[in-house]
């Protein structure tokens, strides 16, 4: 590992982010909300159409009604935007496609109103968390360069305060620059103290860049904070690595203990390489290590289903997005409700019949802690639906008209 030095951090900031913040916007009052009680649904809205950014409309209510982007909300620079909501800040990241992102903050005024406080240059970036105060963004690589850069952003200021670079070869075992093999993070999480990124083995190269050659199992790479220092790998080989390429696999519940998600998904040449269910694992409070007593075999209990994405909704209720073609990232969309401390699942009723997508990488929780909050596209419509954690019963709202649901997100003011 490297840590680069305050001059090197310097040129970093001037020459890689070339960061131009904006003041902060003002209501009539002349202030940027703080919490005062009251909430705002930011809902992200994507045209699909060729050149056109994706909006921001926002709502004081989600369970009915409607909404739309014709003459309404805020128009993004550029496509490809990802989502966080943390320190009671919105923030957009555009994906450049190996062109230079940004990131885009947005607040309530106190007068709910959604307005831009800050916007800077940086690198694309692949993994963006929440770290105590601060924002973990990594720039992985897939291919070519072997070195993975880490940046530490102040929430609260939309302030890069520190970059440190570590060599994922080495988290392979390997050291030979010649050997295209390495290690791709597919998101961070905060367990306590630590920083814990999975990751999956990738081939590295042509002909297929993220093609696994070792896809039956999990490893997680545990790093201090704020130094961002490896501390360990933890590895388990009961089932696969834990998320997927820009998706979270592991989420730290209430009493501290982390659960991680395995879609066993993983592919070489197209052909399916992991043999081993898609399960559930489990961290324990304190620990660095797999609880070996805990194992939740999801592909078992959902009839041959995989999981494709997750969210947590509360006490340990977590909302699934499943293919119906077992063995494969493919077929039709389904939603389900995992229990993780009864090691129950239910699949989700009141639903369409088909889905096109939905928002289980960018959802919310209920005011009540009850139910998860997401949106879902299908043929014939985009709507907002709650769905209750303990019945796994989805409640229709709000329509969304103009554009395909992308995210929801919650804000105070």
């Amino acid at each position: 590992m490297k840590t680069i030095s305050k001059l090197s951090l310097f040129l970093a900031i001037i020459a890689s982010l070339l960061v131009s913040c904006e003041d902060s916007a003002s209501d009539q009052n002349g202030e940027v909300s703080g919490e005062t009680g009251k909430t705002k649904y930011v809902v992200t809205v994507t045209t699909g159409a060729s050149g056109v950014a994706d909006y921001l409309l926002t709502a004081d209510d989600v369970s009915t009604g409607s909404i739309t982007t014709a003459g309404n909300g805020l128009e993004q620079d550029g496509t490809y935007r990802y989502y966080l909501t943390t320190q009671n800040k919105f923030f957009s990241f555009l994906y450049g496609q190996g062109n230079p992102g940004a990131v885009t903050t947005y607040g309530l005024t106190t007068a709910g109103q959604l307005t831009k406080t800050s916007n800077f240059q940086s690198e694309t970036v692949q993994v963006f968390a929440p770290v105590n105060k601060d924002i973990v963004m990594v720039k992985v690589p897939r291919s070519g360069a072997s070195i993975s850069y880490m940046y530490k952003v102040d929430a609260e200021k939309s302030l890069l305060t520190g970059t440190v670079q570590h060599d994922t070869r080495l988290l392979v075992g390997n050291k030979n620059p010649d050997f295209a093999e390495r290690a791709h993070f597919t998101w961070a999480t905060q367990v306590g103290d630590k920083v814990m990124m999975p990751y999956m083995k990738i081939a590295g190269a042509s002909p297929d860049t993220f093609g696994s050659r070792h896809a039956d199992s999990t490893w997680v790479a545990v790093y201090s904070y704020p130094e961002l220092k490896l501390e360990k790998v933890i590895k388990d080989n009961r089932t696969s690595y834990l998320g997927a390429y820009f998706t979270n696999g592991l989420f730290q519940d209430e009493n501290g203990d982390a659960y991680g998600f395995s879609g066993a998904i993983g592919t070489l040449n197209g052909v399916l390489t992991s043999t081993k269910p898609s399960a559930i694992v489990k961290i324990k409070k304190g620990t660095t290590e797999f609880d070996q007593s805990y194992f939740f075999n999801v592909e078992q209990a959902s009839g041959g289903h995989k999981i494709s994405s997750t969210s947590y909704i509360s006490k340990g209720k977590f909302l699934l997005l499943m293919y119906g073609n077992a063995g494969t990232n493919t077929g039709a969309v389904k939603l389900a409700v995992a229990d993780v401390y009864n090691k129950t699942f239910k699949w989700v009723t009141g639903m369409p019949a088909t889905l096109t997508n939905a928002t289980t990488r960018y959802n919310i929780t209920s005011e009540d802690g009850n139910s998860g909050i997401l949106g879902v596209n299908t043929p014939d419509g985009n709507w907002i639906y709650s769905i209750n954690g303990t019945t796994a019963v989805a409640t229709r709202g709000m329509k969304v008209e103009g554009g395909t649901i992308t995210a929801i997100q919650k804000l105070k003011y």
